[in-house]
């Protein structure tokens, strides 16, 4: 098999992979409050799964008076994205048209992809295929969970108006898989669940962000750098 096929390969079974999701996505959203149409713009323009899961599970939470909270949630992780436009840019070269048009398929498994191979015209390949292939499916299968939440009804029949909240935790659980990790996500989640009954929903979201942030940047919990030995 030639390097080529090799890389259309692994971003096509990333593509399947991914897209998938779209369907809980779709489903969700609805449960959460919106319209059909209201879920596949959101896929189609803000197109950023760990943000759309966000959004609707702070909009779940408070509705229209949440509203605010839930666009500054879905930015702050839509945040890493600048990060990955940055690391991709020598990668996509051209003009700045052509950059532009890369920067809405600049996401976490594009940038996987694309990095995870030794030759630049390889990059290229995996990050266009990756990237252009979840936007496709991710939109057709957020289309398809939509239709399916939409006739299923009422949420909170079918035990579906906290599957929001669940399936983003679902996101970030194989995460935590270190001692700085955990304890980010631990003071994050002290601090939204005691501030919950008592300010706007979709604002303790905002203030345990804060939280995280502040645990994460002195990195009290991470394990010390071994020191250098003696002579080396």
């Amino acid at each position: 098999m030639s390097a080529e096929r090799e890389v259309w390969r692994e971003a096509l079974g990333v593509v399947l992979a991914t897209s998938a999701y779209g369907i809980s996505f779709g489903a969700l959203a609805v449960a959460a409050g919106l319209d059909v149409w209201q879920a596949c713009v959101l896929s189609l323009l803000m197109f950023t799964g760990g943000s759309q899961f966000a959004f609707v599970g702070v909009f779940a939470a408070g509705g229209l008076t949440a509203l605010p909270s839930a666009v500054a949630s879905a930015a702050l992780l839509g945040v890493r994205n600048v990060a990955y436009g940055m690391r991709m840019s020598p990668i996509i070269g051209g003009g700045a048209m052509h950059r532009a048009s890369a920067a809405h398929f600049t996401i976490d498994e594009s940038t996987a992809v694309a990095i995870s191979q030794s030759d630049p015209r390889l990059r290229r390949i995996g990050f266009w295929v990756t990237g252009i292939g979840i936007f496709a499916g991710w939109n057709v299968t957020t289309l398809i969970g939509a239709l399916v939440g939409d006739v299923l009804g009422d949420p909170r029949a079918w035990g579906l108006d906290a599957a929001a909240a669940a399936a983003f935790l679902a996101l970030l659980w194989p995460r935590l898989k270190q001692r700085q990790a955990i304890a980010v996500g631990a003071a994050a989640a002290v601090v939204a669940a005691s501030l919950t009954p008592f300010i706007m929903p979709g604002l303790p979201v905002l203030v345990a962000a804060l939280v995280a942030i502040l645990v994460g940047w002195f990195n009290w919990f991470s394990a010390p750098a071994p020191r250098a030995e003696a002579g080396t």
